[in-house]
């Protein structure tokens, strides 16, 4: 619920850190649900579909560029501390592995917010939307549907763009932004390999399929198909198996 940027990136490196040295108790807090997380007022949020598209050309279309991935890390410490708090029955290796996302979504958080900075921005400067957060709020019933939809879809889609975003940048000689984003595909992979062990952990204690389970999911709260195209090495390499994958581009919309 913390709202001020640099105490909420202190204080999640201080949990994780905690966490590790056996200093928490994870059912210490009663359970509420969250319907707006601790963050500043600013950026105000919109409709997705009403935010302008960013050109690279100019630097304050790279500035928006960088603030809108910068919301989605912002929003993702948000999203990997309620999977912790929400969840309270999985093993302890699961605490440890969602506060380790944490911790590294708010060090990509900081990056880009220094890169904006840097550039004469701030987080904040430009419109955003909620998208991840709603999302976490149709999915907070339920650590396996959670798994599935976050981490392997959500977060996976950023997996899908980051390449092609890296190669624009690089064009117009914005290598300082490449570089931070090749930290961030390499973690984010690690991230959406999380998820993936912990929906397949999921599927396995409820004995059920889990590429049937992920494809019934998709169509009941994705309507049945995501869009792409899609990096299928980083996906493989994040948990996805081959099968899933041709599942996915047969979904394609």
């Amino acid at each position: 619920m913390l709202s001020e940027i640099a105490k909420k990136q202190s204080c999640v490196d201080a949990l994780y850190t905690s966490w590790k040295s056996n200093e928490l108790d994870r059912n210490a807090f009663d359970l509420d649900r969250i319907e707006i997380p601790g963050r500043p007022d600013k950026p105000e949020l919109i409709d997705p579909t009403k935010l302008k598209r960013r050109k690279l050309g100019s630097e304050a279309g790279r500035a928006m560029l960088i603030h809108a991935i910068a919301h989605i890390e912002f929003n993702a410490i948000n999203l990997a501390l309620d999977a912790v708090y929400r969840f309270r029955d999985m093993p302890d290796q699961y605490y440890t592995d969602w506060l380790k996302v944490a911790s590294e979504e708010a060090y990509h958080f900081s990056l880009l917010h220094d890169r904006l900075k840097s550039l004469g921005y701030d987080y904040g400067d430009f419109l955003a939307h909620n998208g991840l957060w709603e999302m976490l709020l149709k999915t907070d019933h339920d650590v396996m549907i959670r798994m599935a939809l976050v981490p392997r879809v959500l977060e996976a889609r950023g997996l899908d763009v980051t390449p092609g975003m890296m190669e624009r940048l690089g064009k117009v000689g914005d290598d300082e932004t490449v570089e931070i984003l090749k930290i961030i595909l390499c973690d984010e992979i690690g991230h959406v390999a999380i998820g993936s062990h912990w929906f397949k952990h999921c599927c396995k204690s409820r004995q059920l399929n889990p590429e049937q389970t992920f494809r019934d999911l998709l169509v009941e709260y994705m309507g049945g198909g995501i869009r792409g195209p899609f990096y299928m090495e980083g996906r493989l390499q994040a948990g996805f198996s081959q099968k899933e994958m041709d599942d996915l581009v047969a979904m394609l919309v």
